[in-house]
């Protein structure tokens, strides 16, 4: 017999237990987001692989080694989207959504990268981003950090804290590049490869360094705010000014870099210290350079992403009640004319009642059969037509997770009890 199949590792299944606490989570940022303003976008998975390289950078470990890059049969370059910013920004700059505009939109779907599988952090994964364009003041920053918030909110979450910090100008990080650069070069033996290698064309990643044994290092380099230009700081107060009016709290972390040069100013993560080593549930900050990096005008723009394994993973972890979408109604039928009756009735009720679930038994089986099924559903109650309730029309109503005595009522009465008992609005 040949070997099954299995899925591509690190790439997994979200199984039919699983999907209605996806749907609540995912329904739950999109009205957040919408709340807002933002309106969705909808983007392809693959995109050129050029768009990566100079948007992500050269000389990053995703560009290097964690994306699915392939040539396609005309042998031109293209790569599985290991984010979505990028992604984005092209949309944008292809479809004329940027110049003299603002934008507010969202979008969500996969992203791939080739890393280490390991809980929390997967080589297919799901992420929901929002992106702001064409606005430069402080007070957008703040929007964004204001709808995170209350999406934690609205699922439940508040053991999540906030990080920010400010990298101020292109001009303003070249100093600080100069004193980074040369104080890491007094440090070059105690540094780790992938450090030494990027210490001339990328050195602020290297504060970003998980090796615990890189932490001597990098608690004692320089600290950005220092060389902070002073438009960047009146930037970051007035940011900083509009939390505090939102009673949000917030802790300022100077080591909360990025390392590509068309970021700019605000920069921030939700962490937790819930799920071990991967604590970054949502991570955001401005972008300003990176249209024009990409050949489009200079346009302020700032987003955030996160991550919806880390969030799902977090609503576990604080025992955060999650729906369960078992149908509310099984519907058992028997004889020819039960069989024939029911399958129209139960597409009657459905219209009849918003919102309700209801599974019609198919594929036959004997009255006990069909209530072993029922039962297994996870249905709160069993409705029966056979040939004699076809012939009278009446249904039998069975309640299977509660007490109470079965019930015969009339096929024209049923919507209403069933909207009253399960709190569904009728519709007339």
């Amino acid at each position: 017999m040949a070997k099954t199949i299995q899925a591509v590792r690190g790439m997994n299944d979200i199984l039919p237990d699983q999907t209605a606490a996806w749907q609540h989570l995912e329904a739950v940022l999109r009205d957040v987001a919408q709340a807002y303003g933002y309106r969705e976008i909808r983007l392809p998975i693959i995109e050129k692989t050029e768009l990566f390289k100079r948007s992500i950078g050269e000389v990053t470990d995703i560009v290097e080694k964690e994306m699915y890059t392939f040539d396609d049969r005309n042998g031109e370059s293209l790569t599985l989207r290991p984010e979505g910013t990028a992604g984005c920004v092209r949309a944008c700059m292809e479809h004329g959504m940027l110049h003299n505009q603002v934008q507010r939109l969202w979008y969500t779907g996969p992203m791939f990268r080739h890393e280490r599988p390991q809980q929390g952090r997967y080589r297919q994964f799901y992420q929901v981003g929002v992106e702001a364009f064409g606005m430069e003041g402080p007070d957008i920053d703040a929007e964004l950090i204001f709808m995170t918030a209350r999406m934690w909110r609205s699922l439940g979450l508040n053991d999540l804290t906030l990080q920010i910090n400010s990298l101020g100008t292109t001009a303003a990080r070249a100093g600080y590049k100069t004193a980074l650069v040369e104080y890491l070069r007094g440090c070059f033996g105690e540094l780790d490869a992938d450090s030494q290698r990027r210490i001339d064309s990328n050195p602020m990643r290297i504060l970003d360094s998980k090796n615990p044994a890189m932490a001597a290092v990098i608690n004692g380099a320089p600290v950005l705010p220092d060389y902070l230009d002073d438009e960047s700081r009146v930037h970051f107060g007035a940011l900083c000014a509009f939390l505090d009016d939102a009673g949000i709290v917030y802790e300022v972390n100077p080591r909360l870099v990025r390392g590509l040069d068309y970021y700019s100013r605000t920069v921030f993560e939700w962490v937790t210290g819930k799920l071990g080593a991967q604590g970054t549930v949502c991570a955001g900050g401005r972008f300003d350079g990176l249209v024009e990096y990409l050949g489009g005008r200079a346009t302020p723009a700032i987003g955030f992403a996160l991550g919806l394994e880390r969030l799902i993973a977090l609503l576990q972890a604080n025992a955060v009640e999650l729906p369960a979408h078992t149908p509310h109604v099984y519907l058992v039928l028997g004889g020819t004319q039960g069989v024939r009756r029911g399958m129209v009735f139960a597409g009657e009720l459905r219209a009849m009642l918003t919102g309700l679930r209801l599974e019609t038994n198919c594929g036959n089986g004997s009255f006990k059969s069909q209530f072993k099924r029922a039962d297994r559903s996870g249905a709160a109650i069993a409705l029966v037509i056979g040939d004699d309730e076809a012939a009278q029309g009446q249904v039998t109503l069975k309640p299977l997770r509660s007490e109470g005595d079965q019930q015969v009522l009339a096929q024209q009465d049923i919507a209403s009890h069933l909207g009253e008992r399960l709190g569904l609005q009728l519709n007339r």
